[in-house]
């Protein structure tokens, strides 16, 4: 590559980081443990993977900033370059980081990625991709090289970090089950929090709420057809009356969330068979579109019956449907924020979910009773429109406060 070109490249990476004026950062990138060689980062489009990255650069690279390039491989500029020889350039000219944004966008990447962490030994690379990304590891062998982290949306608890009203630490799920009551009455003092709870379930998901104002649900819009008509394509060849199925899918099941639908004519409506039915599901799972529930671990066995199909989160729910059902609403609340803390979430015989196999839980009102799981030991109500709870009666706002 020619010294020129490079440095072009060098200083548009440059420009990008200088002028990243965001200064609220993430919990993920305290996490991350930057000095390994090879790290992934993945996560929904919309979720903050390129500012976190510009973030981390800027702040470690302020006193050598040659040393890092960032690159977005949406870049029509890699239609006609190699990111290989850029690599190789950037490397010889004393570079020690690399930082690699849309990955998905480079055929054979897995390949790619494991020839550039080979062949420059003394190279850091860090790579975000889309949660649609399968990293299969029988190709290139990454398993032992990488290490991986997940990026999901805002908790309610970063929200109000990023809103500048409070901020506090994450709380593991057993100590907020003991100690709810007392960690409440710390946050609260004169805090109205129903009222931020209310603001965040509409549009406090994505950190992007604070570049738009009323184009909010248009926003989310147009990323779930990136999602569907861009991201999904860059990694696996897919038609695009496939495409067009999958969003009537997911416009189809919106509608009916959290009942579990009638598979068979589900099918039928979207004139496919159960085979590509079940992939379109699988795809819409795992682009963080919906939340698939079942009894048991998540597979394309328990995905051919669910017995709930949710929105991924309370946002989507709300650009995805004009009548929002409070009880969904927060059930697809609980839902999400646990499972983004990492916990697993599976449909329990009695109440609406077991929680890493032990806590029982009942989603609903302030007037939600015990009946239906009083004698069932480790079970909870998280209760909505309450402020402070008590004993086994948790506040559901407070689930937001679990990462």
């Amino acid at each position: 590559m020619e010294i020129e070109e490079y440095y072009k490249i060098l200083e548009l990476s440059n420009r990008r980081i200088r002028e990243n004026i965001l200064t609220t950062t993430r919990f993920l990138i305290h996490k991350i443990d930057w000095r390994d060689r090879l790290i992934c980062i993945s996560g929904s489009r919309g979720t903050g993977k390129t500012t976190l990255l510009l973030q981390h650069i800027k702040d470690a690279f302020r006193d050598c900033p040659d040393n890092a390039l960032y690159i977005s491989l949406d870049n029509l500029w890699f239609e006609t370059h190699s990111l290989f020889d850029l690599i190789d350039t950037h490397y010889k000219n004393g570079g020690t980081h690399v930082f690699i944004d849309e990955i998905h966008y480079h055929k054979d990447w897995q390949l790619v990625i494991k020839n550039i962490y080979d062949d420059f030994p003394r190279l850091n690379i860090v790579y975000t991709g889309s949660s649609l990304l399968k990293i299969d590891y029988n190709s290139g062998d990454l398993s032992r090289r990488q290490v991986t982290y997940k990026l999901p949306g805002l908790s309610f608890r970063e929200y109000l970090y990023f809103e500048d009203i409070c901020d506090w630490n994450a709380v593991s799920l057993p100590v907020l089950l003991k100690e709810h009551r007392t960690i409440a009455m710390d946050i609260l003092s004169d805090i109205p929090i129903l009222k931020h709870f209310s603001e965040y379930l509409v549009k406090g998901y994505y950190p992007f709420y604070k570049e738009v104002f009323s184009g909010y649900g248009q926003r989310l819009s147009q990323i779930t057809n990136q999602i569907l008509e861009s991201d999904y394509p860059a990694v696996e060849a897919i038609s695009y009356p496939t495409i067009q199925k999958i969003k009537k899918m997911l416009y189809i099941l919106a509608q009916s969330c959290p009942q579990t639908p009638n598979m068979v004519e589900l099918y039928r409506q979207l004139e496919t068979d159960r085979n590509h039915g079940l992939k379109m599901l699988n795809v819409l799972d795992r682009a963080n579109l919906l939340n698939i529930l079942s009894s048991e671990k998540a597979n394309l066995k328990n995905m051919a019956k669910p017995d709930k199909i949710y929105c991924d989160n309370t946002n989507i729910m709300y650009s995805l449907t004009e009548n929002t059902n409070v009880g969904t609403k927060r059930e697809t609340f609980f839902l999400n924020q646990l499972k983004a803390s990492n916990a697993e979430v599976l449909y329990p015989i009695t109440g609406d979910f077991i929680v890493d196999g032990k806590y029982l839980f009942e989603v609903g009102g302030k007037d939600k009773s015990f009946k239906q799981i009083k004698d069932i030991p480790d079970s909870y109500l998280a209760i909505d429109d309450t402020e402070i709870g008590r004993g086994n009666k948790i506040p559901l706002w407070m689930f937001g406060i679990l990462y």
